[in-house]
């Protein structure tokens, strides 16, 4: 998602960096508040259409894309010790039975790529962290 808004010159709303006008510039200020409300908008229908009912009621209470990038973000990528625990059950589960090896590799790969969107920030800076987790994937 984050390259996608990026491509879409949209990045600034999600940091705070695009934020709504709110004091008159110039002449211009119907115009960039216009702009601001359309693209707002447009980011959080696309984040609508990309997520499950259950969650986009969670959003419905949001109105700027900071605030629902930030929601998501909580949601998501920060440490949830349940939600890595779940994960690191089903890797130890996971077998292969009459699965592919690229079917398998690719449940496998996703799992790994789950539990590591659980991590602090300060695990992912941590080299020794990243070497020995490195070490557990099966690559």
């Amino acid at each position: 998602m984050e390259n996608f808004l990026r491509g879409k010159n949209m990045w600034g709303y999600v940091t705070g960096t695009k934020a709504k006008p709110l004091v008159p510039q110039n002449e211009n200020f119907d115009l960039l508040i216009d702009a601001w409300e359309t693209d707002n908008s447009k980011f959080i229908t696309w984040i609508n259409n990309s997520i499950t009912r259950s969650i986009g009621m969670q959003l419905a209470k949001y109105d700027t894309t900071k605030k629902v990038w930030n929601h998501l973000e909580r949601l998501y990528t920060y440490c949830n010790f349940a939600k890595q625990y779940q994960l690191e059950y089903d890797i130890h589960a996971l077998q292969q039975n009459d699965q592919s090896i690229q079917d398998f590799y690719a449940v496998m790969s996703d799992l790994w790529d789950q539990l590591a969107l659980t991590e602090s920030k300060e695990l992912k800076d941590f080299e020794p962290y990243i070497v020995r987790r490195e070490e557990q994937r099966l690559v």
